[in-house]
């Protein structure tokens, strides 16, 4: 589950808010141990999900770096290059 989490900080362009609601989801899920929780867990779930954006955010937003900003498509490469290295 947890693989699917990316590093979000220093990016151009930012994170969108999609992209760290989908990082908090799946940190929310392997915390729970649920993909989708039943009827009864789901209002503690989302919520969940909500406040660990919401702080994901936060965090994001005051972090900082005298690094240069990382590019997007030059990290998906080097990401496609050891996946395709790992398994063939």
């Amino acid at each position: 589950m947890c693989r699917n989490i990316k590093t979000l900080f220093n990016f151009e362009p930012p994170a969108t808010d999609e992209e760290v609601r989908a990082a908090s989801l799946q940190f929310v899920r392997k915390l729970s141990g649920f993909n989708k929780p039943s009827r009864a867990n789901q209002e503690a779930f989302d919520r969940a999900v909500e406040e660990v954006s919401a702080c994901a955010r936060e965090l994001l937003d005051g972090l900082v770096t005298q690094a240069p900003p990382r590019d997007r498509e030059v990290e998906r490469e080097k990401a496609r290059q050891r996946s395709a290295r790992r398994f063939g």
